[in-house]
């Protein structure tokens, strides 16, 4: 009986432990849900607050892309003989009509004026063979159709017509000029030599006009239309940006399932060269909405929290988030218009710690 009562006890104890056991954990677990039971500090935080007001919203996307300029145009010689003369070299700007090169024009000089001798040939054989009929090539449009072409069939006419213009082409082509204002690149062809017959002979890039092409996936294509803001960062420039306006969304879903975007660079765009690699921004309002900074939203065990200050106290409070872009979060709960947001002196706050807004 006694070594009965003794286990009876023992089984007693046990039970009162683990109910204390299991309240002390309740509390805990109340305690740490409530997120409100922080020691304060000794002395008050300094902090920056703003307060709380509905603002525009610009929803962002991020992308990455190429400086493509607006126009561009590889020259080409179409004879291939020897460089006579180069009047440019890369990176010099160029005016439309400048000269670029030329190509050693003596043969081909000679070979119209050979041309131009057959043709006054050809000339006078029609007009012996139109006077043979009773006319005169000077009274041309009086002579029947099918004799005057019987006419230029005798007398060689029209392949001699043709051997001239064929000539001139040639001649007017050795010569290459700007087709607008811009900038010479790729010119790699040197004098008297002949130039690469499937390359381009260079490049003028009319680097007055720029764009900005990048692309953005399938998903994202309702975030942006035609006439939406772009800002843009070169990787290689240093705090330079430039801004832009979208004109162009092409029609088509590559099989990556991305779409290309083209966007024209406002204002001048010396320092940005074709091909050059950049960051880009697109920005589209999403209305009126309460925001916060980033710094002003902390984590406290995986949930959402923004402090307020009032009465030189800080004050918990948890929020949901909805957009978001690279400078703040859009509070859908937890804040109110008016409210004193701390966005800064925030990390190290707990509820109700004493504050003083720095000015």
């Amino acid at each position: 009986m006694t070594r009965f009562r003794a286990h009876l006890w023992s089984l007693c104890a046990l039970t009162a432990l683990l109910g204390s056991a299991c309240r002390s954990g309740n509390e805990t677990s109340r305690e740490d849900d409530e997120h409100v039971q922080a020691l304060l500090p000794s002395e008050t935080a300094e902090i920056k607050a703003f307060r709380l007001e509905e603002q525009e919203f610009k929803h962002e996307l991020i992308s990455n892309g190429i400086v493509v300029a607006a126009q561009k145009a590889d020259l080409y010689f179409e004879e291939a003989h020897i460089v006579e003369d180069i009047f440019v070299k890369n990176g010099q700007r160029v005016e439309k009509g400048q000269k670029i090169a030329q190509l050693a024009q003596f043969k081909l000089e000679n070979a119209l004026k050979q041309a131009s001798d057959n043709l006054e040939k050809a000339k006078l054989e029609l007009q012996d063979v139109l006077i043979s009929q009773g006319f005169m090539l000077a009274d041309s449009l009086k002579v029947p159709q099918e004799i005057m072409k019987i006419a230029k069939i005798k007398s060689n006419y029209e392949h001699s017509m043709i051997q001239y213009e064929l000539a001139d082409y040639s001649l007017s082509h050795t010569v290459l000029y700007a087709p607008y204002d811009g900038v010479i690149a790729n010119l790699s062809a040197k004098k008297y030599n002949k130039p690469p017959s499937n390359e381009p002979f260079c490049t003028v890039i009319a680097n007055e006009a720029m764009d900005a092409r990048f692309t953005v996936l399938e998903s994202e294509l309702p975030l942006i239309r035609q006439g939406d803001r772009v800002e843009l960062s070169p990787f290689s420039l240093q705090n330079y940006h430039a801004s832009a306006v979208i004109d162009e969304i092409n029609p088509l879903v590559d099989e990556n399932g991305m779409v290309t975007v083209k966007a024209r660079i406002r204002g001048t765009s010396k320092d940005l060269y074709e091909g050059m690699n950049i960051r880009v921004r697109v920005e589209r309002s999403a209305g009126k909405q309460l925001i916060v900074p980033k710094g002003a939203l902390v984590l406290r065990n995986n949930r959402k929290v923004v402090f307020t200050a009032k009465d030189n106290q800080a004050h918990w409070n948890y929020v949901q988030t909805g957009l978001e872009n690279s400078k703040g979060y859009v509070i859908t709960e937890g804040l109110h218009a008016g409210d004193s947001v701390i966005y800064e002196g925030n990390l190290n706050l707990a509820h109700e710690t004493p504050v003083k807004v720095a000015h």
